[in-house]
């Protein structure tokens, strides 16, 4: 028997639990591998997400500077973290199932740092709360702000030429003034520089305040400066652009001109942060509780521990694989669609094609009834996975590449269809050369006989039919049709009676599975 406080003690239980958790955090990657590469390929691929590589060097670097303080310390070993464990196992089957890489990568990190806590115990984590909470910087989150920032850019861009006396004429993300066409992209949009300053002013206000009243302020600021500091990037390089002839400010000269100016306001934004720097305050050693604990407890309570652990992660990939391997089916071929009365197929008015990639199978027609015409494209999917999946960031009305096509608005708007209420996805799309054709269009996505327009909705509606065994069909439903009085009428009349023939041919697509 040994007092808590010998140090004699506190060495052995770090000799005893030390291997057991590298060996935990072994098992952890091996069950989980496949979304950590999915993680790493991100971090490769986007430079949005490049910063990745650094965090966990970075996060060992700051453990590593507590090692004295954490030598005197013994490891309490912790088992009811099962339960979290599991909570978060199964929230990452229900991103495996829905092919959601946030969700999967999210609950992936966080798995790791729960089996990181129960093995060192609480007293020891609290201490290095956060290098472990770093490690969440890991995750490549953070697309889902792109499409609000591009339209806050957009704003202040237009706004800041009206206001130097520049006439600038708006219409969605794009806008012209007198010296050319500018439209504002994804590379516009800011999202890189607000995660390098997030990521970067954290570990700064960490280092560098004590309070967490200051760090909290200094976060803050991170993530406000670098969005007012885009906004400035883009309105300077269209005034470049605009005062030169267009002779600069174009092209990679983007990038160059932001990540140029991006530094320089961080930079300022750090050397101002650090005025306000505080020193951590000297603390007097505490005595260690003399608490009278049998030698073998430690190890027994990590072994124990880590093998409860241990099973709770296995859980998620195992039920994966057991659902995954029992629903795979042959490739689709969708059913015929009954037309409604009246409604006869008709040539093409339109080029467009929604950018929508991988379908099972695809069915694009046009429909006339008194020549007034309506355009059907439906997108079916089945045996979803990261490459092929229905509701995912990709797959648009128009891709941001396109030279042809603009998105000039969108919204939902719920209308009675079949005497249901159902919200659906309204837009206006615009194409930018001399045709100037305008669309109007509808879109909402069936799932297991479902139908809703919302994206979460749809990938709950997914996970729930995969864990009934009814496996991953889905479709999305896209009408348009000319932008025109006349699409008013004929648009809300096509769909208030051919939602019905729709449903029905996907259903028996479904149970031709």
């Amino acid at each position: 028997m040994r007092e808590q406080g010998s140090p004699g003690h506190h060495g052995d239980s770090w000799t005893q639990v030390l291997p057991l958790l590298f060996g935990l955090i072994a098992w952890v990657l091996y069950w989980y591998h496949d979304t950590a590469l999915a993680m790493v390929a991100i971090w490769a691929r986007a430079d949005t997400y490049a910063h990745a590589f650094v965090v966990p060097p970075i996060s060992l670097w700051l453990i590593w500077r507590k090692r004295h303080k954490l030598a005197r310390l013994r490891p309490q070993p912790t088992l009811w973290l099962i339960v979290p464990v599991l909570a978060t196992t199964a929230f990452w089957l229900m991103g495996e199932l829905t092919a959601v890489n946030a969700l999967t990568q999210f609950t992936f990190v966080l798995i790791l740092l729960l089996a990181i806590v129960s093995t060192l115990g609480f007293p020891i984590s609290r201490r290095i709360a956060f290098p472990l909470g770093f490690l969440l910087f890991c995750v490549p989150v953070g697309d889902f702000m792109v499409p609000t920032l591009m339209e806050w850019t957009a704003w202040f861009t237009v706004l800041a030429l009206r206001v130097t006396g520049i006439p600038a004429y708006q219409e969605g993300m794009q806008f012209i003034i007198p010296s050319g066409k500018w439209s504002v992209v994804e590379a516009c949009s800011g999202i890189r520089y607000v995660i390098a300053s997030v990521t970067v002013g954290t570990l700064f206000a960490y280092l560098n305040y004590v309070s967490l009243r200051r760090r909290l302020i200094f976060i803050g600021i991170s993530v406000i400066v670098p969005v007012i500091a885009n906004w400035l990037r883009a309105y300077i390089i269209v005034m470049l652009g605009h005062l030169s002839g267009n002779k600069v400010a174009a092209g990679v000269d983007h990038l160059i001109y932001g990540w140029l100016f991006f530094g320089i306001v961080i930079a300022i934004m750090f050397i101002i942060g650090a005025r306000w720097s505080e020193v951590p305050p000297a603390t007097k050693p505490v005595p260690m509780p003399h608490i009278i604990l049998h030698s073998a407890t430690p190890a027994v309570r990590a072994w124990i521990a880590t093998v409860g652990i241990a099973l709770a992660a296995a859980a998620g990939p195992l039920g994966f694989v057991a659902i995954d391997q029992t629903e795979r089916a042959a490739e689709p071929s969708l059913a015929g669609l009954t037309l409604p009365a009246g409604w006869s197929e008709a040539e093409p008015f339109t080029n467009w094609k929604p950018a929508y990639v991988n379908a099972s199978v695809e069915r694009q027609a046009t429909y006339a009834l008194e020549d007034k015409p309506v355009g059907l494209y439906v997108g079916y999917y089945r045996n979803q996975d990261y490459q092929r999946k229905l509701v995912t960031s990709t797959n648009v009305l128009v891709a941001s590449s396109d030279p042809a096509w603009l998105v000039v608005s969108g919204e939902r708007e719920e209308v009675i269809l079949d005497g249901m209420p159902l919200g659906v996805r309204t837009a206006e799309l615009l194409r930018t050369d001399a045709a100037g054709q305008r669309l109007v269009v509808w879109q909402w996505y069936w799932i297991d006989g479902k139908l809703t327009a919302s994206d979460i909705e749809a990938k709950l509606l997914t996970a729930i039919a995969r864990l009934r065994g009814r496996g991953d069909d889905s479709a999305v439903i896209i009408l348009y049709a000319p932008h025109q009085e006349s699409a008013t009428d004929s648009l809300p009349a096509f769909a208030m009676q051919v939602i019905g023939p729709i449903n029905q041919m996907l259903d028996a697509t479904r149970e031709a599975r």
